[in-house]
């Protein structure tokens, strides 16, 4: 993706600041520096000449650029082999040239836009922190089982032992796919942790599947500033985690899925092959929870479990999400009602029934109660979600590239 196309699609989900991501991959921090200007604020612009044209009007917005990227560590440490999936935020190209030239001693960062280095995440944060005194890690999907923090397979039981005594400049996590805030708050360790969510884009259409909503200025301070404090922190937008890839446990080759109590009567194994499942998010969290399904701490922030308005629309035409029907209507709604966060989150559903199907507008209404069905994603596979099901599933305190979503100050 270019960043003339992540600025077109950042305008239709309504996004205001998105992170670069890969900016460790020498080619690509290249082409930003070509195609971004300084906004001011520690943030960047499209320079002129390079947006796009095919915008509805309804959508056209500034979009701010905010440099990041996600490294892969791999490392032993207390005698087993950890993979930890980092973010890094830095705000200027100074800093992320800092942070690229201590990582190019350690591994080839032409590789690939996510670099894998033999460093340990503790290391690694103490790059990220000689780069700027603004600079920022959080560790990335912090529960999914092979590459993050407190994965089951390769992660830790407290981010304590990951980071010791650098733990105090940890200030958030990233919930993932498969976990969202409500799982997090049966941690009391991560009370004082800012639980972030980002759409870990791999394609235009993926991006807004998550983001951050702060009420701040639209400024790379303001934003750290909220992540650090909560000052101006107003929640997120999750998917529905159970549609998450690793929200189960399972075998994926045997098509096993399991709940954590079937996995321990399995004695952890696959009834099929008999091989070791891998044990997901749902699972981990109860292991290391010290609080009941549905403790909420005093104060939290809300959360918004959110599908997607092309998955929503290809619902209701009862077809595939990448067909010219469902960018049809898509397009059409936008055109007519403004970006998709304004469409699933703030129209009244008369306004959406008036200007699309009745029968998107109902499927919205739905999924703004959180009254869905859920088949859970498990061992790499996603979860499949229906709206128009007889059995309804109300999502735990939901309410109806990385991004960042801002609600600019009144």
């Amino acid at each position: 993706m270019s960043p003339e196309v992540l600025s077109k699609w950042a305008q239709l989900k309504g996004i205001t600041v998105i992170g670069t991501g890969d900016f460790t991959h020498p080619l690509w921090l290249k082409e930003l520096r070509e195609k971004l200007e300084p906004a001011g604020a520690d943030l960047f612009r499209l320079r002129k000449g390079f947006g796009s044209d095919d915008i509805p009007d309804s959508c056209r917005a500034e979009v701010f650029f905010l440099p990041s990227a996600e490294i892969s560590c791999i490392y032993s440490k207390g005698g087993k082999t950890r993979k930890i999936h980092s973010l890094v935020f830095v705000p200027d190209f100074k800093s992320a040239e800092k942070v690229n030239a201590a990582l190019s001693k350690i591994g080839n960062l032409k590789s690939d836009g996510r670099p894998i280095l033999g460093l340990d995440a503790k290391e690694l944060l103490k790059i990220v922190l000689a780069s700027s005194p603004k600079a920022i890690l959080v560790p990335a999907h912090a529960w999914t089982p092979h590459f993050s923090v407190f994965g089951a397979v390769s992660g830790f039981d407290s981010l304590e032992e990951c980071f010791e005594e650098l733990t105090p400049s940890i200030h958030a996590i990233e919930t993932g796919l498969s976990s969202d805030p409500s799982m997090n708050w049966r941690l009391s360790s991560l009370d004082q942790i800012t639980l972030i969510s980002n759409s870990d884009a791999h394609s235009p259409a993926k991006l807004g599947r998550e983001g951050t909503i702060f009420d701040t200025a639209v400024s790379y301070g303001t934003v750290m500033h909220a992540i650090r404090t909560r000052e101006g922190f107003l929640g997120t937008i999750e998917f529905f985690p159970e549609e998450g890839k690793y929200h189960y446990d399972g075998h994926r080759a045997c098509g096993v899925s399991l709940s954590p109590k079937e996995t321990i009567r399995h004695n952890y194994l696959c009834p099929v092959c008999g091989r070791k499942v891998t044990v997901g998010v749902t699972h981990r969290v109860e292991k290391l929870a010290d609080r009941e399904d549905g403790f909420r701490p005093p104060g939290a922030p809300v959360f918004h479990s959110m599908v997607p308005l092309q998955e929503i629309i290809a619902e209701a035409l009862q077809t595939g999400v990448h067909t010219k029907g469902v960018d049809a209507i898509y397009f059409s709604m936008l055109e007519k009602l403004g970006n998709e966060f304004r469409i699933l989150m703030d129209l009244p559903i008369k306004n959406i029934e008036k200007a699309g199907s009745p029968k998107v507008a109902e499927a919205i209404s739905r999924m703004r109660s959180g009254d869905v069905h859920i088949t859970p994603g498990f061992d790499g596979a996603y979860g499949k979600i229906k709206i128009f099901e007889r059995t309804g599933k109300k999502a735990i305190g939901g309410k109806g590239m990385r991004n960042l979503t801002l609600k600019p100050q009144k």
